[in-house]
């Protein structure tokens, strides 16, 4: 296994040493040569030049099917061309400006029609600053400071995201994160009702949100159950806090998001991610009387400035987006990622490999284990070396996804793509040892 391990690396090594170069360049002017933690991995990381459909080359001039497409936020590929041309023209006119266009005006139009529980919101610059946002304005409203999370949910960098650990057993917070927001945090376990209800109960009286994603994205693509959600919903509504559901990821999973596929209507949603169109975007939004405290005509508004919220140039490429993801084009994506852990799954049920897929909308996720899969206790007790091992693996053979095991389609793919996975897994788990 060592071996074959050891020639996967040398492969990828050989193949990819502009990357290196680039990399090792990097490193005198970048804390590990890394200025975005989550596409680092060894031995270096991959550095792209271009890219078009589903498809980009590397600066070694490697082509490969991009199947995680900037960790999901690109549903139409790379220069999709209604968002090249829209930005094309926005930025002849206007790239940014001490004003609001009409362009924000028309995305947020978009937005709540297809959320119909959002009724105000507004654009930040990150998926990070939309969940940050709607945290804040919940501890506003409700007056309370409590925040209940999920062990492995992901809902980006601020102190309040970063304090929950991935262990529903372990101690929120970490380095940097002040100990009063760490003790404001209640960490439950994903999908348990009962265990989730033993968490919160000490805290109800002081708690101002629950924030969850409806399908765990970077905790393992694990869907939340629906009675779960609606047990988050009853339990929030019971207690005077907001439900706050973060659909940054799992916005691209159906037309009206998660929340329209599930039935559950959340207070607040976070977005981001595809709503930009390839460009940086967040977005946060909900029911009337929450947001309204950021009028600022009102005296005890609360501040929420940026130089780049609902830039003209990300409104232009979200809304040319938007415009070209219909009912058909989600069922179309889903039928593509239905065959595609099929064929895994096919895999996975031959000699010697013990695997698993989740999968939710045109997300999914590969897993190294045949236990069940709840929740990102679950994820854990994978085997995830075995999974960094094919990551590098399947880059040999043309395919990009991450070493996590999560990956996801893009319109511009079709039959042969989901072929072309399926035949890089066969090779890549043959390599690592395993036989189809």
């Amino acid at each position: 296994m060592a071996s074959t391990g050891t020639s996967v690396r040398e492969t990828y090594e050989r193949i990819t040493g502009s990357s290196k170069a680039l990399w090792e360049r990097a490193l005198r002017s970048l804390p590990g040569g890394n200025t975005r933690t989550t596409i680092f991995h060894e031995p270096h990381p991959l550095y792209l030049v271009s890219g078009e459909g589903c498809r980009v080359t590397d600066a070694d001039g490697v082509e490969r099917i991009d199947f995680i497409s900037n960790y999901t936020s690109l549903v139409h590929g790379h220069c999709y061309p209604p968002v090249v041309e829209a930005v094309r023209r926005q930025a002849g006119l206007l790239m940014s400006g001490a004003g609001p266009s009409e362009l924000e005006v028309e995305l947020a139009e978009r937005i709540r029609e297809r959320l119909p529980s959002v009724e105000l919101l507004r654009f930040a610059n990150s998926g990070t600053e939309a969940t940050m946002q709607a945290l804040r304005v919940a501890r506003a409203f409700t007056g309370r400071t409590t925040v209940a999370a999920f062990a492995g949910g992901y809902h980006g960098t601020h102190d309040y995201g970063v304090s929950i650990p991935a262990d529903a057993t372990a101690r929120p917070g970490g380095p940097g994160v002040p100990a009063a927001v760490a003790e404001s945090v209640v960490v439950a376990p994903y999908n348990d009702v009962e265990a989730t209800r033993a968490a919160l109960e000490p805290r109800l009286d002081d708690l101002a949100a629950v924030i969850v994603e409806p399908v765990l994205g970077s905790g393992g693509v694990i869907p939340a159950e629906p009675g779960f959600l609606a047990f988050l919903r009853e339990l929030a509504a019971e207690a005077g806090a907001l439900l706050v559901f973060d659909e940054v990821i799992s916005f691209r999973i159906g037309y009206h998001g998660a929340q329209g596929r599930y039935g559950i209507t959340p207070d607040l949603t976070a977005l981001g991610k595809i709503i930009g169109g390839g460009l940086p975007i967040g977005a946060f939004g909900g029911r009337a009387d929450v947001m309204e405290l950021f009028d600022p005509r009102s005296e005890h508004r609360l501040p929420h400035g940026g130089t780049f919220n609902g830039n003209p140039l990300s409104m232009a490429a979200g809304l040319a987006t938007l415009e070209g993801l219909t009912p058909k084009t989600y069922e179309r994506l889903e039928a593509l990622a239905v065959d595609l852990k099929q064929g895994l799954e096919e895999l996975f049920g031959g000699p010697g490999i013990v695997g698993r897929v989740t999968q939710a909308g045109s997300l999914f996720n590969l897993h190294f284990t045949d236990g069940p899969l709840r929740s990102h206790a679950d994820v854990q007790a994978a085997d995830s070396a075995r999974l960094r091992e094919l990551h590098l693996a399947m880059l040999d053979h043309g395919i990009i996804f991450t070493p996590r095991g999560m990956g996801c389609l893009s319109t511009p793919m079709a039959a042969a793509e989901i072929d072309a996975f399926v035949d890089a897994a066969r090779l890549a788990l043959g390599e690592l040892g395993a036989t189809a």
